[in-house]
């Protein structure tokens, strides 16, 4: 019974919800969008659309740049460069400083991938072309290592075990006698 009462409340909740205002717009990834203002539009397709979206943005029009539209639901959201917040100066005075972003800035449409925790894209302390190179010369050294341990083979050295008394005694079901390994 008690879960049909809140079957039977959540409508009523919703038109609540409805009546006051609010309402559940824009595609899942404008849910870090710093307000409603910031929510993706339809694709700009004049000229005068491009300017009112690049301002919207807080961007220039030579900067603005929209996703193509090609059905995934895009809108006139700026198309921003593939770059981690790594790259972004730690000693800027940022408004959200674990984020290295301020507030009004539009987000990468893949934000949650280009977090500090994730990706980095920062250029390299080495070309690529050398790091391969070290990559393959590590692989190399290894085989070789590999190869030589195989074809001279090295063991610790190992004594016979040490019993208290003579092993060989034991197979003829004399009585063994007492042998000492060690002097004193």
């Amino acid at each position: 019974m008690m879960a049909l009462r809140g079957a039977r409340a959540f409508p009523r909740a919703s038109l609540l919800l409805r009546t006051l205002g609010w309402q559940a717009t824009g595609p899942s990834g404008a849910r870090a969008a710093s307000g409603h203002d910031q929510l993706p539009g339809p694709y700009p397709k004049t000229l005068e659309e491009r300017a009112a979206a690049a301002k919207k943005y807080n961007l220039t029009l030579e900067d603005y740049e929209p996703y193509p539209d090609d059905g995934m639901g895009y809108g006139d959201y700026p198309k921003l460069p593939n770059k981690s917040q790594h790259e972004r100066s730690p000693y800027y005075d940022w408004d959200h400083s674990d984020l290295r972003r301020n507030y009004g800035q539009p987000m990468h449409w893949d934000f949650d991938m280009y977090v500090i925790t994730r990706v980095d894209t920062s250029p390299t302390m080495w070309p690529w072309y050398k790091m391969r190179r070290f990559l393959i010369a590590f692989f190399a050294l290894m085989a070789v290592l590999i190869a030589l341990g195989e074809t001279f083979p090295s063991y610790r050295p190992v004594a016979p075990k040490q019993y208290p008394y003579d092993h060989k005694d034991l197979s003829s079901g004399e009585e063994p006698k007492r042998v000492k390994h060690y002097e004193i």
